[in-house]
């Protein structure tokens, strides 16, 4: 599928947790969304894995840079 979309930015809450996520098409999504967006394979880069808490996370696949990781992105 190659019209999947790329994070491009996110935004964080005051705990500096990423709540959405601006998306290539200039689409702004939930982080829930954006998970399911990324179950789906409508996200480019992305994938969900269950943390040591139990629940559900969003990361950016490994790659070796840190440039691309969600953490480092713009802000919007």
């Amino acid at each position: 599928m190659a019209d999947r979309e790329q994070v491009v930015a996110v935004r964080k809450n005051g705990d500096g947790d990423i709540v959405e996520l601006k998306l290539s098409s200039g689409q702004v999504v939930g982080y829930k969304e954006a998970q399911q967006m990324a179950k789906n394979d409508q996200i480019d880069n992305v994938n969900v894995f269950r943390g040591r808490d139990g629940d559900e996370h969003l990361r950016s696949n490994p790659d070796g840079r840190e440039d691309n990781n969600l953490d480092n992105l713009p802000l919007f």
